[in-house]
């Protein structure tokens, strides 16, 4: 198997082995036999793929720009902001002049149902699930950016939407597809460094404003932006400018998910995988600046996950806003390179310590018992003996994002399910909005993970599944 592509890997070995790496065997719903077989009406190789983008700014200009390099057909496009519609339209003409433009993501369902395959989704976190769910009751295959939702119900339900329509899915957390990622899940998976009890993840987000209050007032919604469709299954809230589109969303409780939310997905993927990692049994946070609606400037979250297939209880530490691990918890990451970087992860095994030094997995480093400093895993000498086991995603392609978009759209066309499917994705992401429900809720959460519950505190509920916007549910 370490010399096959993800060509000629089945897909059945593709899920199996996704499922392991999320601890699904253990703890979780395992990816099954259906979703083993989640196709869909997929197209021939040689078609092009027929794909409405929804929100082509920021992220979804990668997203689209993506497409266009691999040769697909993005067909429609949507975004609430006619001047970003304007531009996402433009580039898509050059290569498909018949491209039609909405700024109602109901609208672009209902007419182009009948001239699409799949979609991408890049809006703000809120809107995700319910652009997602109903394109994939249409049968369309779904490429949705991290976080995968904005609540864990949401998450559970759109897992559970996909799996039942059979639709190839794929989460915006390129890592994933990336070879770092995948021979660190390998290595770790070896036992390299032992018994892991103890992790530590953090971040340089939030870097855009948080542990603020809602500004006061309100001013004139700009001509060419659709605010009862940006705000979609939110809350009605005046706008006001510079404080939510079209950047400044992510730190507002109604709109996004926080540092936590935002990175969890690229940061946490890796140990989340390596280790195993199931539903955790306790939750709790440490914040500064916490406000009503809006996540607080930094955060400290513990997350306790049980013993599971064999492997002991684990600690993992998540922190942002500028606070990270201390300088002993971190010698080795300081001994090598002077200082606790503003990103990383710090595994500690009872062998060794792992440390990845950037946000999706990618750039890891290994120190064993007795050694004096981190090595990098592509010149340690323990790790170059270990065998690969995870297929290669070969591409024509350089960029990051763009080898991970194409591999969900090969699966789209028959190839091997994608790595981060929402099987994968969406437990994932449940498991870090937990974080986010501690967060706002403020005490310690004994958590029943299949239940979607805080044992004791009833009052996290209201964080679990918020209510939609009426005449948006």
């Amino acid at each position: 198997m370490s010399k096959r592509s993800l060509k000629n890997l089945t897909r059945r070995e593709f899920v199996q082995y996704s499922a392991v790496a999320a601890g699904a065997l253990a703890v979780a719903p395992a990816a099954s036999a259906a979703s083993a077989k989640a196709v869909g009406k997929l197209i021939k190789p040689s078609q092009k793929l027929r794909v409405a983008c929804f929100a082509v700014g920021g992220k979804g200009w990668g997203e689209l720009t993506d497409l266009l390099a691999i040769g697909e057909n993005v067909v429609a496009i949507c975004d609430v902001d006619k001047e970003r519609l304007e531009k996402g339209a433009a580039e898509v003409r050059k290569t498909n002049p018949d491209v039609r433009c909405y700024t109602d993501y109901r609208k672009l369902l209902e007419k182009e149902a009948n001239n699409i395959d799949a979609v991408t989704v890049s809006t703000p976190d809120h809107m995700h699930a319910p652009i997602a769910i109903a394109a994939i009751q249409l049968g369309k295959h779904a490429f949705v950016q991290k976080p995968l939702t904005r609540s864990i119900n949401e998450a559970r339900r759109l897992r559970e939407v996909a799996r039942k329509h059979k639709i190839v899915s794929q989460m915006g957390n390129q890592g994933s597809s990336d070879p770092g990622l995948r021979r660190g899940v390998e290595l770790l998976w070896s036992g390299i460094i032992g018994k892991v009890r103890e992790a530590h993840v953090w971040t340089n987000r939030p870097i855009w404003p948080q542990g603020i209050d809602r500004p006061e007032g309100s001013d004139p919604v700009p001509e060419t932006l659709d605010w009862n469709c940006w705000l979609g299954v939110a809350p009605e809230r005046p706008f006001k400018k510079d404080a939510y589109h079209p950047f400044k969303w992510r730190g507002w409780h109604d709109f996004g998910t926080g540092a936590l939310g935002d990175m969890g997905c690229h940061t946490l993927n890796l140990p989340f995988r390596a280790l195993k990692l199931g539903y955790a049994s306790e939750v709790e946070a440490e914040v500064s600046d916490k406000k009503a609606e809006n996540y607080p400037a930094s955060s400290k979250v513990r997350f306790l996950f049980p013993e599971r297939a064999g492997l002991p209880a684990v600690n993992l530490y998540w922190y942002d806003g500028g606070w990270k691990p201390n300088n002993d918890i971190a010698a080795d990451v300081v001994g090598t390179f002077g200082e606790v970087p503003k990103v990383g992860c710090l595994l500690i095994g009872e062998k060794g310590n792992w440390f990845c030094g950037d946000d999706n997995g990618t750039r890891n480093y290994l120190k064993l018992k007795g050694e004096q400093k981190l090595v990098s895993i592509t010149k340690h000498e323990a790790a170059l003996k270990v065998k690969e086991t995870l297929p290669r995603l070969k591409s024509e392609f350089k960029e990051q994002a763009r080898n991970h978009m194409q591999e969900w759209v090969t699966a789209c066309k028959g190839g091997p399910v994608p790595f981060s499917n929402f099987e994968i994705a969406a437990y994932l992401t449940e498991i870090i909005l937990v974080g986010c429900v501690a967060i706002r809720a403020g005490k310690k959460l004994i958590w029943d993970g299949p239940k979607m519950r805080a044992k004791n505190a009833p009052e996290a509920d209201q964080f679990v599944n918020p209510p939609y916007r009426k005449g948006w549910a």
